[in-house]
This record gives C-alpha cells, structure tokens and sequence, in this order.
C-alpha cells in the first residue's frame, strides 16, 4: 500500500499533461476570426482545474473563451469521444452543418467517431509546435 496524500495522486496523474506553446495561443486566436470555433476534449475534474491554472498562472487566460466560442468536457456530459452522440450533441446545440463542419483532432478513433456524426475530419500528424504550418498545409489559415 503506497501512502500518499490526495494532491500527490493528483499531481501524478497531471504529470501527463503537456503544456501548451504560446505561440498556438496566436494561432487560435486568428482562427476564431475566420471560423466558429469549438472544443471537444474528453477530460476529467483534475486535469481541467490543473489546465484553467496552468492558463491562469502562465499566460493571464481566465478559460478556453477567448479561443473557442464554446468547449466542451466529456466530464459535463455522459459522453466522450469517440461517441459519434457526442459530436451531434455539439452540432445541434450551435445549429451546425456536419457537411460544413470540420473536426481536427490527433487521434484515429476520434477522427472516425467524427466521421460516423457526418462531420468533415482532418486527422492532426504534427507536433502541437506544428499547428500553423499545419493549418496553412491545409488551406485554412
């Protein structure tokens, strides 16, 4: 039996979060401009409160508001990816078109979950550092 405290456990379990570059901060936020923007992340309490702390404390950002128009946690919903529901929870509560509507995410069962609610995918191959070469690669920035 290991003796350790609750935010030892804790601060294990979010040693498996990566940090996010500043620069995709920019990047996000010109894609707002262009496009309704959403986040689907299947995530739990602890690393959410780890990550709003980790904005918080590191950039000035009080949530994911100034980046997307809405996000979504699978620990709010019953759902998490790859559910294809969870995807047409999404689309119908912001009344969008799955045929005009695209998901980028880095993982294949995501990416076919998408595909299965009708959406438009584009599967991420690049390092996070990459994001704005790969949105330029694909003609959307």
């Amino acid at each position: 039996k290991l003796d350790l405290t609750d935010q030892q456990i804790d601060d294990a379990w979010n040693s498996l979060l990566l940090g996010v570059s500043g620069n995709n901060h920019d990047v996000l936020l010109e894609v707002k401009q262009k496009y309704r923007t959403f986040l689907l992340s299947n995530n739990n309490k602890i690393h959410f409160d780890w990550i709003i702390a980790y904005l918080q404390k590191d950039f000035g950002f009080n949530n994911y508001d100034d980046f997307f128009e809405r996000a979504y946690f699978s620990q709010d919903t019953t759902m998490r990816k790859p559910n294809p529901a969870i995807f047409e929870m999404v689309l119908k509560e912001n009344n969008l078109n799955p045929e005009e509507t695209l998901f980028i995410d880095d993982s294949p069962q995501h990416i076919e979950g998408a595909k299965k609610a009708g959406i438009n995918t584009l599967l991420m191959n690049v390092h996070p550092e990459k994001l704005r070469d790969f949105l330029v690669q694909n003609q959307l920035l």
